[in-house]
């Protein structure tokens, strides 16, 4: 199933190589029918939307866009244990995410300079929600929570019609606990060209976010310019470091809660310890015989997965900077005296009793994480992923005759010369005759 393999500085250098050779092959042919999709989208509007709904997911909806009150029936019709906890998770996650707030800033200086930068909201942002078998209740209060803290003034909300051409109640209610503004009945990258673009009835954005299959991963990478994204995702990845006090029932039942995403998802494990690698690989072998999703992991975990037995913790450490892994698991001791040093990975679990799942669901960061070995370079999905910044700039006349010489200088030496000439212009004593 998932092989066993000593650290050589080599072998685990070329399985990064892989791991992200992976996700960064592109299909040119999804490449030519998302281009298409934009095209006629921005094109015809609500009515190619429409088509390509009837086309890719079976049946139209009656009504495209969702009332408030079809919103708030989906919450109240909800199991009171499942509507309880997404509550009770939207809070954790809402405490978490109000710590990221920045506030405007203003200074005066002692010559009458003022300088400051103002953060607002993004008036309008798109979040894309999957539908069907892969409807995640926890990626809308992921998304949408952020964005209302941060000061979204609207949020449109688009998810794909069943092949009833009904929602999934479940993501309604979830929209409806997390403040959604907006939800609209579309999916795939018809959905996200509508966004960008603006129909007949579905408004424009400034930015979209959210998960979803590699028809609408396509189209925000194409249609980034026109409006912002978040973030490429790329296959589900977890590590974890593990020394030789860890539980290897635990360590075998966390690398297959992420190995059951895809079969493209990556799930490995580092140890010093040979003792912890063999007993870890029993575990998996007779845990994966219960789960649902037996052979998407077998695959997983065969194509994708290692338990790598490093010299040492040190070594397993720098082995996890390079990767820069989605989720990051330290399941040691003493768990905390590795924060420093993990400098790359989007999400770090510390200790035996915080899994990867407690993240995804309930604890309050971000679930929405960079995958790919990008969290060398982002960071996870954040109030930040919502703002944008101005900066502004007031000077005095005697303040700007202090400066314009070296600014003119510097105008000069780039050859720029109307640069300089309207800082100097200012202080020029024009006779008119």
């Amino acid at each position: 199933m998932i092989p066993i393999v000593k650290a050589d500085g080599t072998v685990e250098l070329e399985f990064i190589r892989q791991l992200k050779k992976r996700s960064g092959e592109v299909d040119e042919k999804v490449n030519q029918a998302v281009a298409q999709i934009i095209a006629q989208v921005k094109e015809r509007g609500d009515e190619a939307v429409r088509e390509y709904t009837v086309k890719f997911d079976g049946r139209a909806p009656e009504n495209l866009e969702i009332s408030k009150k079809e919103l708030k029936e989906a919450e109240n019709s909800r199991a009171p244990e499942l509507l309880d906890t997404l509550r009770r998770a939207a809070e954790n996650i809402a405490d978490f995410h109000r710590r990221q707030v920045q506030q405007s800033w203003l200074e005066t200086k002692k010559d009458g300079v003022i300088l400051g930068q103002r953060i607002r909201g993004l008036q309008r942002v798109g979040l894309y929600v999957p539908g069907g078998t892969a409807a995640y209740p926890s990626s809308v209060l992921m998304n949408a929570i952020p964005a209302k803290i941060a000061g979204v003034q609207e949020l449109i909300m688009v998810t794909p019609p069943g092949k009833d051409g009904r929602p999934n109640q479940d993501i309604l209610a979830a929209a409806s606990i997390a403040g959604v503004d907006r939800v609209f009945l579309m999916g795939g990258a018809q959905a996200a060209a509508a966004l960008a673009f603006g129909t007949q009835r579905v408004p424009k954005v400034d930015k979209i976010v959210g998960p979803g299959n590699i028809f609408v991963a396509t189209a925000k990478k194409q249609l980034y310019g026109v409006v912002d994204i978040d973030m490429i995702a790329g296959p589900s990845e977890i590590l974890v470091l593990a020394d030789e006090t860890a539980k290897p029932e635990f360590l075998a039942a966390d690398l297959m809660s992420q190995a059951e995403h895809d079969k493209l998802a990556s799930a490995i494990l580092l140890t010093p310890s040979q003792e912890i690698a063999e007993k870890t690989k029993e575990e998996l072998e007779r845990q994966i015989r219960s789960l649902s999703r037996k052979e998407i992991i077998e695959a997983s975990l065969r194509d994708f997965g290692m338990i790598l037995v490093c010299r040492s913790m040190e070594e397993a450490v720098d082995f996890a900077n390079e990767l820069a892994p989605e989720h990051l698991e330290v399941c040691c001791a003493n768990p905390m005296e590795y924060i420093g040093r993990l400098d790359n990975a989007g999400s770090v679990f510390l200790g035996n009793y915080s899994p990867e799942p407690l993240g995804d669901y309930y604890a309050g960061p971000n679930h929405v994480l960079p995958t790919s070995g990008t969290a060398r370079f982002f960071s996870p999905l954040s109030v930040d992923s919502f703002i944008k910044k101005s900066s502004f700039i007031y000077y005095t006349e005697n303040a700007l005759r202090e400066a314009k010489d070296p600014i003119a200088s510097i105008a000069q030496a780039e050859g720029l010369t109307a640069h300089a000439h309207s800082i100097q212009i200012r202080f020029l004593s024009l006779i008119h005759i």
